[in-house]
C-alpha cells in the first residue's frame, strides 16, 4: 500500500497536471491531450536521442583519467581489451532498456521499470537515492570538471584557484538549469550541438593517433600483454571503472514519453550511439599509446592534455575548451533525464505532487528540474564528492541489474506485453549477473565506503514507510508534505524569475 498519485488542478495559474486519477495523459500520439490538458510533447527525435546518450556518455572520463583501467589491469593490452568488454557489456544492457523502452512507454527509467516489475517499495528507494545523493553529486563533480577545465586556457602558468572553479561551476549548473526550465526543443538542440563538439574532441585525438600508428609507432603495443599481472581484485575493479565511464546509455529511457516513434527509434538510437562510443573510446585509447607509454600516461592527471601538448603545440589549448564543452553536455543530459525521474515518481505518489507540474506555455517539467539546483550548490560547495560518489557508486549498478532482472521476471509475469523489441533472454541474464557479481565485489573489496553507501540507501526504507504508507500523519506534518506547502516554497523561489519563466503563479490549488 502506498500513497495514491495526487489528484491536482490548477486554476488561474502556470501549470496543470493529471486528468481525474491523477496521472498524466498518456503520450502517445493516438491519444492526444484533451483541451486543457497540458503534457510533455514528443520532441525527441531520433538524432536528438542519439545526442542525448552520446552527450550523456562522453564525460570528462575519457579525456581526462583512462589510468584507471590501465593500474587495474596492469598491461596495455588487458587495458584495451576492457575498453571493448565493458562497450560490448553495455551495448547488452542498452538493448535490455531498448526492451523495457518499448513494451513500457513511460518515463522514468530506471524507476518506472523497478515499480513495473517489483512495486512501489524497491522504486521509491531508487529515487530517495537519487534525488538525495547521486544526481546532485555526479552534477556538481561532472560540472567541477567543467569549471576546471573552462578555465584551463586562462591559467596555464600557475594553479587555478579553487575558489574561481566553483563560482565558474556555479555559472554552469545555473545555466544547465535554466536552459532545462524554459524549452525541451532548445536543451536538445544544444546538446546536439556538444554532442558533435565531444565527437570533434575525440576526432582531434584519434586521427593524430592513425598518423602516429602509419608513421610506425607501434613500440608501446609490443609485448602489449607484458607488464604487471593483474591481481584477482584488480580485473574486476578494472571492469567496474570500464562500466562507469559508459554509463549513461539508459538516459533515453527516462523520456520514453517525449521520444517520437519510441518502437523504432528508442532501439535505433541506442544501438547507433553505443556503437559509436565504443568505437570512439577504444580508438581514444590506441591513440594515447601511440605517444604516450603506459607508466607516463599513469603519471598523467589528463591524459588528454598530455597528449595534446605531445603532438599539437599551441593547438592543445583547444582540448581543454573540447573537454569543457563534452562536461557540460552531460550535465545537460543529465538533468534533462533525470527530471523526468523526478516529475513521474511524483506522478505516481513518491514525491511532493508540485513534481509531476508542468508550465503550460514552455511544456517544460520546471519544479522537477529547480529541485535539484539547490541540492547541486549545497553538494559543490560542501565535503569531498568524489568519496560521495564513491559510496554510493555500486547503488546504481545494483539498481540497474535488479531494473534487467525485472525484465526476466516480467517476461513470465506478463507474457502477453506487446514487445516490439525483444533480445534474446541470455543477454539480460548474462548482464544483471555482472551488474550484481560488480556490486558484490565491491561490497567485498571496500566494505567500509561501500557499507556506508548501503546504509545510506536503506535510509529509503523508513522513509518509505514514514512519507508514503503512514496514513496517521499529524496535521502539522501533513500540511508541511501536503498541497498549500509546496506551491508556496516553489511560487517564492520562482519569484526572481517571473519575467523570465512567465509569470508563474501557482493558486487554486484542490485535491
Amino acid at each position: 500500500m502506498y500513497r495514491k498519485a495526487a489528484v491536482t488542478t490548477v486554476s488561474n495559474g502556470s501549470y496543470l497536471q493529471g486528468q481525474a486519477n491523477g496521472r498524466l495523459p498518456s503520450m502517445d500520439s493516438e491519444q492526444p491531450a484533451r483541451e486543457g490538458k497540458v503534457v510533455l510533447k514528443k520532441k525527441v527525435t531520433l538524432l536528438r536521442g542519439i545526442s542525448i546518450i552520446i552527450g550523456t556518455i562522453i564525460g570528462a572520463g575519457i579525456f581526462i583519467s583512462p589510468k584507471g583501467i590501465l593500474k587495474n589491469t596492469g598491461s596495455v593490452g588487458m587495458s584495451l581489451t576492457v575498453w571493448t568488454v565493458c562497450g560490448i557489456l553495455s551495448l547488452f544492457g542498452a538493448l535490455c532498456y531498448a526492451e523495457l523502452g518499448t513494451c513500457i512507454k513511460k518515463s522514468g527509467g530506471h524507476y518506472t521499470y523497478i515499480l513495473e516489475a517489483f512495486g512501489p517499495l524497491p522504486a521509491f528507494v531508487r529515487v530517495w537515492v537519487e534525488l538525495l545523493i547521486i544526481r546532485p553529486a555526479a552534477t556538481a563533480v561532472i560540472s567541477l570538471a567543467f569549471g576546471r577545465y573552462i578555465l584551463e586556457p586562462f591559467f596555464m602558468q600557475c594553479e587555478i584557484p579553487e575558489l574561481a572553479i566553483k563560482l565558474i561551476t556555479a555559472v554552469g549548473i545555473t545555466l544547465v538549469m535554466v536552459l532545462n526550465s524554459t524549452s525541451v526543443s532548445w536543451s536538445a538542440r544544444i546538446q546536439i550541438f556538444l554532442t558533435f563538439c565531444k565527437l570533434v574532441a575525440i576526432l582531434i585525438i584519434i586521427v593524430p593517433g592513425v598518423i602516429q600508428l602509419i608513421r610506425g609507432e607501434t613500440q608501446h603495443f609490443k609485448n602489449a600483454f607484458a607488464g604487471n599481472d593483474a591481481s584477482v581484485m584488480g580485473l574486476p575493479l578494472a571492469f567496474y571503472s570500464g562500466m562507469y565511464a559508459y554509463s549513461g546509455w539508459f538516459y533515453l529511457n527516462f523520456v520514453t514519453e517525449e521520444v517520437e516513434n519510441p518502437e523504432k527509434n528508442i532501439p535505433l538510437a541506442i544501438c547507433i550511439s553505443m556503437i559509436i562510443v565504443t568505437v570512439g573510446y577504444v580508438l581514444t585509447n590506441v591513440a594515447y599509446f601511440t605517444t604516450i607509454s603506459a607508466g607516463e600516461l599513469l603519471l598523467s592527471k589528463a591524459v588528454a592534455v598530455t597528449f595534446a601538448e605531445r603532438l599539437m603545440g599551441n593547438f592543445s589549448l583547444a582540448v581543454p575548451v573540447f573537454v569543457a564543452l563534452s562536461c557540460f553536455g552531460s550535465m545537460n543530459g543529465g538533468i534533462f533525464a533525470v527530471s523526468r525521474m523526478f516529475f513521474v515518481a511524483s506522478r505516481e505518489g513518491h514525491l511532493p505532487e508540485i513534481l509531476s507540474m508542468i508550465h503550460v506555455r514552455k511544456h517544460t517539467p520546471l519544479p522537477a528540474v529547480i529541485v535539484l539546483h539547490p541540492l547541486t550548490m549545497i553538494m559543490l560547495f560542501t565535503g569531498d564528492l568524489y568519496s560521495l560518489l564513491n559510496f554510493l557508486s555500486f547503488a546504481r549498478w545494483l539498481f540497474i541489474g535488479l531494473v534487467v532482472a525485472g525484465l526476466i521476471y516480467l517476461r513470465y509475469k506478463r507474457p502477453d506485453m506487446p514487445r516490439p523489441f525483444k533480445v534474446p533472454l541470455f543477454i539480460p541474464a548474462l548482464f544483471s549477473f555482472t551488474c550484481l557479481f560488480m556490486v558484490a565485489l565491491s561490497l567485498y573489496s571496500d566494505p567500509v565506503n561501500t557499507g556506508i553507501g548501503f546504509a545510506i540507501t536503506l535510509t529509503g526504507v523508513p522513509a518509505y514507510y514514514l512519507f508514503i504508507v503512514w496514513d496517521k500523519k499529524p496535521k502539522w506534518f501533513r500540511n508541511f508534505l501536503g498541497k498549500p506547502c509546496w506551491p508556496m516554497l516553489i511560487e517564492m523561489v520562482l519569484h526572481s524569475q517571473e519575467n523570465q519563466f512567465g509569470n508563474l503563479k501557482i493558486t487554486g490549488m484542490t485535491g
